[in-house]
């Protein structure tokens, strides 16, 4: 049998029409032709003059994404990520340039230094934050379209519309193509890999494909360290893609490609980094310090987001499992599916809720799969026809609901954090007045914002102090990982020495540290309050100088 046309054994062609094909040489250039034309038609519809795409649903989907991202590129001043983030970008372009001394990033944050920041920089410097924003966009529009590639590919173009339309009005995926930080791209290249292992299909060696696929995926490791807790999703689907052909031993063998090539390529990747980079990866992903949300908040948030997607992913395993068709696709189903809850729960192991809403879209994107796989099912349940297009059409109004409330959540997402634009406009002259060093509670807006934030050996935070040879010292605490609040003693003898110029704190983050700091400097005639900002809708910077009697 092939897609062209049904063949079976009642329309095996008799001796006498074996003669007559054998004599018709040009029967069977028409039925090629006929086939080709097949062929064409499955991959497009094509009329008088005119060919259509078969992708073009897509565009539709791609759209809507990107104008509900749009709107909010410029919602908010950039968050603390987001300004880190680019501000380490400028500075690493600065010492692979030129040789400046930079901090060392790779032993707090959580993805590679020398991957998303200096590529977000480059689009800041073109367009500002907007224009670092929009290349998350960029991104976010690419894994759309992989998942519709994805999606097609294993359960065909109406399941893949509807993976698509589904993931791309999620709050969370509508939010990340709004935010300058790696976790777009991680989501890029996650969905890259996985379109690969599904891209191999039934060959009987796929070892190009699967180095591809571990590449983008080591790539994705490196970018975001937290992504590798799908690195077991992507193995499963190059497994399970290969059941029942080519099966046993050659999908074994794309297992061991896949998993060789992530080793390979991430120890490499160690080795070079050295010690720093081990030791960002173990404080910021594996020995994370747990925080004070229960599990069920956590549960509950992603409930709130992802939620129909997953009931719906959930309700195409039990489709295929009811209707037998097979336990290799009932086994992918359920991969997929399970891919949602990761997030969820690895962060309600740890008991934080603190980036949820960027850690489950990845999640969401496999799950999505399984949530268009199930609408095509029940689209297909209806009777050929009329009443097919109908339901097919009522299943399209229905993704109103879903947009609706991707688009509220991820507004809500966008604003979530104070306009910085107030404090950056009082501190920008005080900052750039002299060379004194400076004690921020939260430093990265500021210091990606003002132009003396190139000189990162001036700024210091309340979880941590950094010295003129740019050493650190007073945080963070052992126990309290990149988080926790600077050592009280330390902060209290270097406020007594006169080291900080200025003095900012918003009794945030650091909320107790930042009292007991408040208590010195009312007790210290040399340190006057100059300024006082509200920061967001409960809270307010109060600003200190050191003003030492003559």
């Amino acid at each position: 049998m092939d897609q062209a046309g049904w063949r079976d054994s009642a329309h095996a062609p008799q001796p006498a029409e074996a003669a007559v094909l054998a004599a018709a040489p040009a029967a069977r250039t028409a039925a090629g032709t006929q086939e080709r034309v097949a062929g064409v038609r499955a991959a497009g519809w094509r009329g008088p003059g005119l060919a259509v795409p078969g992708w073009w649903p897509l565009l539709p989907v791609l759209a809507v994404q990107a104008l509900l991202s749009l709107r909010l590129v410029r919602a908010d001043t950039a968050f603390q990520d987001e300004a880190a983030y680019l501000w380490a970008g400028h500075l690493q372009w600065a010492h692979w340039l030129h040789g400046t001394p930079i901090p060392p990033f790779a032993a707090y944050f959580s993805g590679a230094p020398v991957f998303y920041p200096p590529a977000g920089a480059l689009a800041d410097a073109a367009g500002g934050l907007a224009g670092a924003r929009i290349l998350s966009l960029g991104f976010m529009l690419g894994a759309t379209a992989l998942l519709w590639a994805t999606a097609s590919r294993l359960y065909g173009r109406r399941a893949a519309f509807f993976a698509a339309a589904l993931f791309a009005v999620l709050g969370p995926t509508l939010h990340l193509g709004a935010f300058a930080t790696y976790d777009a791209l991680s989501v890029l290249l996650v969905a890259a890999a996985a379109w690969c292992v599904v891209r191999a299909g039934q060959r009987q060696d796929a070892t190009g494909w699967m180095l591809a696929a571990g590449t983008a995926l080591a790539l994705a490791n490196a970018a975001a360290y937290p992504s590798a807790l799908f690195d077991p999703i992507v193995i499963m689907l190059a497994l399970l893609t290969a059941f029942p052909r080519p099966g046993g031993k050659p999908a074994a063998a794309r297992c061991l490609t896949l998993l060789a090539v992530v080793a390979v390529l991430l120890t490499a990747g160690l080795l070079t980094g050295g010690s720093s980079y081990a030791d960002g990866i173990g404080r910021t992903t594996l020995a994370r310090a747990p925080g004070s949300d229960s599990p069920l908040t956590v549960l509950a948030h992603s409930w709130s987001w992802t939620g129909l997607v997953a009931v719906l992913a959930i309700c195409g395993v039990i489709i295929s499992w009811v209707t037998r068709q097979g336990p290799a696709r009932t086994w992918l189903l359920a991969v997929l599916a399970s891919a949602a809850l990761l997030g969820p729960l690895e962060q309600g192991r740890l008991h934080t809720a603190a980036s949820l809403n960027k850690h489950v879209g990845l999640g969401a994107w496999f799950a999505a799969i399984a949530a268009g796989y199930a609408a095509d099912k029940f689209i297909a349940s209806a009777p050929a026809g009329r009443n097919r297009t109908l339901t097919s059409a009522a299943c399209v109004i229905a993704l109103a609901f879903p947009l609706t409330l991707g688009a509220s959540q991820s507004r809500a997402f966008s604003t979530d954090w104070p306009d910085a634009y107030s404090f950056i406009s009082i501190l920008r002259p005080l900052a750039g007045h002299g060379t004194g060093h400076l004690l921020i509670e939260d430093p990265s807006i500021a210091e990606y914002y003002l132009p003396a934030g190139s000189h990162w050996k001036r700024w210091s935070s309340t979880r941590n102090i950094v010295l003129p040879s740019g050493a650190s010292t007073g945080g963070p605490s052992s126990t309290a990982g990149v988080t926790g609040p600077g050592n009280t003693g330390v902060f209290a003898e270097f406020i007594t020495a006169g080291y900080f110029s200025l003095i900012a704190l918003n009794f945030a983050d650091t909320t107790p540290l930042d009292h007991r700091i408040a208590d010195q400097l009312h007790q210290d005639p040399r340190y006057h309050t100059i300024a006082v900002i509200p920061y967001g809708p409960h809270g307010t910077y109060v600003i200190w100088r050191y003003e030492p009697h003559p």
